[in-house]
């Protein structure tokens, strides 16, 4: 009596009698010998390991070392390795006798569930993740987007660990949500650092993470951030359909809905669509039904949408749409608000870009003095936090400022010379932090 293995790799376990721990000791071992990186080489968990051995993994997604060590170990290519290992094409090779089989079958058997009962974390742990979670997401507005990547791929490090060490539902439903939290926060620094392609990829992911938990809500916030990024990437179009669709995810509370509202508006004014732009500006003003939600509400921070951040991207909407005197309002509610809060709690990018906003407002109504007076806030944040939205839209001042009416002024001549100063200087340490970012990343 045969039994067909699930892939070669089972199959030639089950050949050296090599069960899931003894496998990893003998990875181990063989990474120490073909790869020789020491703190460097690669690992194996015992989930890793299953996953393997079930065939529940492209050989194109492990790393070159991980092929290699593979590769040493069995003798094999990874294609053949990874798939159903090939029945017997001469009737006389002996099968595994059933004896064999049930030895087998009988050891994984209690491989698994050994694995199981020791496979889970500390419920503290969980808990203590999960404020590490809200507290990076509390503190993001006022620190460095490059700190708090740093800070987010650290915590994303940890929380896989620990998916790596539970088999318990309940807690890889938990950790699923945190390390898909973590994510979007990587992809909210990776944009604030204009790293566009990389926030991409990290908002999808988190977006998956999402699904994978049955957590709407941070579907929502993913969907929201790659609507910004087709926003700032000159793709208006598919920043609407990116905010419309994550306004169609259930259990949202207004903080979401709020947020993508403004999204959408913003987008609509982008496209020179006036009238769909002020009536769903008008909507994410008038949200308020009461509703919450686990992300946008109880962890809040960057994942939330406070009314000062509401009406920065009002009056960024006003100014799409030729509106300096709604622009004005906005801006200067925005700045009043963030006013109210303890310094250090103020968000640099709501600072900085409702201040550039009221400054573009003031110039359209030809006010350079006042424009100049709102831009001293924004001359003063540090580089380190001028963010892709307050670059944005210091160049969209400098631009305007080269128009007929300010050339030749002395004052439209130092606002432009100050604008590109400004935006120099950040974009260098823009350059060094995504150098910085790249290499975390590898």
């Amino acid at each position: 009596m045969s039994a067909q293995a699930e892939t070669l790799l089972k199959q030639w376990c089950d050949e050296h009698d090599l069960g899931v721990p003894e496998f990893i000791a003998l990875f181990d071992t063989t990474a120490d010998e073909v790869v020789r990186k020491g703190v460097n080489n690669p690992t194996c968990s015992e989930r890793t390991v299953r996953r393997w051995r079930k065939g529940q993994v492209r050989p194109d997604s492990l790393s070159p070392d991980t092929r290699r060590v593979l590769k040493a170990m069995t003798g094999r290519n990874m294609a053949d390795l990874f798939a159903p290992p090939p029945l017997p094409a001469d009737p006389e090779v002996p099968a595994l006798d059933l004896e064999q089989v049930i030895n087998m079958t009988a050891r994984d058997a209690q491989d698994d569930a050994s694995a199981t009962a020791a496979a889970s974390v500390s419920d503290t742990s969980l808990d203590q993740f999960t404020d590490d979670v809200a507290s990076l997401a509390r503190e993001y507005a006022s620190i460095p987007p490059l700190e708090a990547f740093r800070h987010g791929r650290q915590l994303q490090e940890e929380l896989q660990d620990l998916r790596d060490r539970t088999q318990i539902p309940a807690q890889q439903q938990r950790l699923l949500e945190l390390t898909g939290q973590t994510v979007a926060l990587l992809a909210a620094s990776a944009f604030n650092l204009g790293a566009f392609d990389g926030a991409r990829r990290l908002a999808r992911t988190a977006h998956l993470y999402g699904e994978s938990a049955r957590f709407e809500a941070l579907q929502a916030y993913a969907d929201g951030i790659l609507a910004y990024i087709a926003y700032y990437t000159g793709m208006p179009g598919e920043a609407v359909l990116k905010a419309q669709r994550a306004q169609t995810y259930g259990g949202l509370g207004d903080v979401a809905r709020r947020r993508l509202l403004a999204i959408e508006a913003r987008a609509h004014g982008y496209l020179g669509d006036v009238e769909s732009a002020l009536r769903v500006l008008r909507l994410s003003e008038d949200v308020e039904s009461g509703a919450r939600d686990n992300l946008h509400d109880v962890v809040g921070g960057e994942f939330g949408f406070p009314l000062e951040r509401l009406a920065m991207s009002s009056s960024s909407t006003a100014l799409l749409v030729h509106d300096g005197e709604h622009a004005e309002q906005s801006a200067q509610r925005a700045l009043t608000l963030l006013n109210h809060r303890p310094r250090d709690a103020r968000s640099a990018h709501v600072l900085g870009s409702a201040s550039a906003d009221l400054a573009m407002a003031r110039l359209l109504a030809n006010d350079v003095e006042g424009a100049a007076a709102a831009l001293v806030a924004v001359w003063d944040i540090p580089a380190d936090q001028r963010v892709t939205g307050i670059l944005n839209r210091a160049g969209q001042i400098q631009h305007f400022l080269t128009q007929q009416p300010f050339r030749g002024a002395a004052l439209p001549r130092q606002l432009r010379d100050q604008a590109e100063e400004f935006t120099r200087t950040a974009s260098n340490h823009q350059l060094s932090s995504r150098s910085a970012l790249l290499q975390l990343e590898a």
